[in-house]
């Protein structure tokens, strides 16, 4: 008698284990689901912000060109460091010709 209660107490442990595990992968499916969503959004949004930041820059340069004595300073400078990366860059790529030479 005493085996039969402890087969049907182990019986209902299982049943409650399988569906406390039925549960817990639903619930792990859907927050996977938000997850790829919200990583999404977040790619969608950082590319959107690059772009703005792109905007602003050209909308900078552009009003520094037309603006008063510090505007055009500030326009210069950022003209200046622009040529600088074109600079690096141009050398990056001369030193891989010839290291590849």
């Amino acid at each position: 008698m005493a085996q039969k209660e402890i087969v049907i107490r182990l019986q209902e442990q299982v049943e409650r284990l399988i569906a406390d595990h039925m549960r817990i992968q639903s619930e792990c499916r859907k927050l996977v689901s938000e997850r790829d969503k919200l990583l999404a959004e977040k790619r969608r949004l950082e590319e959107k912000v690059r772009e703005q930041d792109t905007r602003l820059k050209s909308l900078e340069l552009t009003e520094g060109m037309r603006s008063s004595a510090g505007s055009v300073e500030r326009a210069r400078a950022r003209v200046n460091s622009l040529l600088r990366e074109v600079d690096r860059c141009i050398a990056i790529m001369t030193q891989e010709q010839q290291d590849n030479n």
